[in-house]
Parts: structure tokens; sequence; C-alpha cells
């Protein structure tokens, strides 16, 4: 089966270049059943936040997805997850991800800490390979993407993943609501 790929983007077999993963990512990917169906592409550091990225190569605001890593309390238990969200959305941290959670409050953890925990680079965190303790929700219009854009745990790689095997993720669970 061939890579996936988009225009302008070069598509790299991940399990030949470890170099432009997270090793946590990498870790995920060397035991996912569907590895052979994701591709990772190199790109410049400068061009890891979405909005940049899209200007440079010409891609639609649609085919990126973004995490955000948010917490919250309750009874004294800290709860956090990684949220997955189509680019020209938000997460809707103090509705649907604060009820999901079952939290009172959630907002979004610290850079520092979800940087740390996550094992991750900053523009570069993705709901493979994260923590097994956090929970990963998807919003379901990520599904519907053709050839997904989301982070490869470095800014200086994506990786590109057909959007319908993105709620087979270990652990994730699709939310309606979770963007608007």
């Amino acid at each position: 089966m061939p890579l996936p790929s988009l225009a302008g983007l070069e598509s790299l077999d991940p399990g030949e270049h470890l170099d432009l993963l997270a090793p946590s990512v990498a870790a995920t990917l060397s035991t996912w059943a569907h590895r052979s169906r994701i591709a990772v592409v190199e790109i410049d550091p400068a061009l890891a936040d979405t909005a940049a990225m899209n200007a440079a190569y010409d891609l639609p605001e649609t085919t990126g997805a973004n995490c955000v890593v948010v917490a919250g309390r309750r009874d004294g238990e800290e709860r956090v997850a990684a949220c997955l969200v189509r680019a020209d959305t938000r997460a809707d941290v103090n509705n649907t991800v604060k009820r999901t959670l079952d939290v009172r409050k959630a907002s979004f953890l610290a850079l520092e800490r979800a940087v740390t925990e996550s094992g991750m680079e900053y523009g570069g965190i993705t709901p493979v390979g994260l923590p097994a303790d956090w929970r990963v929700l998807l919003d379901p219009r990520v599904l519907s993407i053709e050839v997904a854009v989301i982070g490869s745990g470095v800014r200086r790689s994506k990786l590109l993943v057909p959007g319908e095997l993105l709620g087979e993720l270990p652990g994730a669970t699709v939310v309606e609501g979770l963007a608007r």
C-alpha cells in the first residue's frame, strides 16, 4: 500500500526515518497495526505551527489536526487528556472537555509540563505515543480528513495519517462536540 501523501511534501516511511520522530512516537508506531499506512514528512522547524505550514506548502486548513493537552481535578485526582481537533476549529475546553473529564474546571496543561511529561517538543505534540494514563479525545471531524497532518513529537517533521485511522489510536475516544 502506498504511503499517504500531500502535494509539496515528500512522504517517507517512519520506520526508516526514526530521527524524524520523538522516541515515544517511534515506539508506538512500531507496534501499531496501521503503521504501514502512515508517512512522515520532514519540514523546516520554523514551519511547525499549522498556519505557517499551510502557507508554506499551500495546504488547506482542513488537512491539519491540532493536539492540545488539558487537565482538571476531581476529588484530588488530576485527569489529563490530549484533544485532537481539526485545525480550523478549537477544542471546547470549558464545556465538552470539562464534562468528558468529569472535572470542575479544565485548563490547558502548562507548556513546560506538557513538553516534559509527553516527551515531545512544543509544536510537535501528537496523540501518538502519549503517556498511557492520558486520555486521547478526538473530534469526529478529524476522522473525515482524507490525509491528516499531525505532529510527530518533534518540530522538524509531521505525520501524514488517513483521518479514519486516528480513531484506532490506543486509548482514543471520539467525542461529539469536542470542537467548535
